[in-house]
């Protein structure tokens, strides 16, 4: 919970950031009067709508892959007991399609960020430099986030204790559905303020 308060405070800071200098002039001292420099900015937001589906579609393979380990200890106990069997049980690999859906979103805001360079914004103007500041801050997190599911994934192949896979895949899922949420936050944000 800690974790997700400072990063939860990161972008509120980020966020004040963005809305007072949006609506800053800047002195030009050729002309000796104050101007709007913030430009708008087109988003490529076909790109960005397909990120935000990867991204919301990995919050709910993950909460599959959560809910399918809780199961499994559940019944590890009646399973345990000899003589009493649970049939074939199929687990699906939720663990690994949340994993490749979230390198997709990852692969997909860099074609967004890429796509916003050719159109001509770039880190140097302060409008286009928010959109990476927010943008890319919200990757570096997910990007941890991505760690650890891959520590989760690794833990399960390796067929480590059901208790510790649970431990990790639950705290993973809670980070992983905040990360959905902010992205859904940072997405409306730049929307409606460009």
């Amino acid at each position: 919970m800690t974790g997700l308060s400072s990063v939860t405070m990161i972008f509120v800071a980020l966020t004040s950031a963005f809305i007072v200098r949006r609506g800053l002039p800047t002195f030009d001292e050729r002309t000796a009067t104050y101007t709007h420099d913030w430009l708008t900015l087109s988003l490529p937001v076909g790109m960005l709508l397909v990120n935000t589906l990867l991204l919301v579609l990995s919050s709910v393979t993950v909460e599959l892959a959560r809910r399918q380990l809780v199961r499994r200890m559940a019944l590890a106990p009646v399973e345990s007991i000899p003589g009493v069997t649970l049939g074939r049980e199929r687990n699906f690999p939720w663990l690994g399609v949340t994993i490749v859906l979230g390198f997709g979103f990852l692969a997909g805001q860099w074609m967004a960020w890429r796509e916003l360079g050719a159109r001509g914004f770039d880190i140097t103007k302060i409008s286009s430099s928010f959109f990476y500041l927010l943008t890319g801050t919200h990757a570096v997190h997910l990007a941890g986030g991505l760690i650890v599911l891959l520590y989760a994934g690794v833990i399960s192949l390796l067929r480590k204790p059901l208790a510790r896979q649970r431990i990790v895949v639950d705290v993973t899922a809670w980070y992983w559905h905040f990360m959905a949420f902010l992205w859904i936050y940072v997405f409306a944000l730049l929307w409606f303020m460009r």
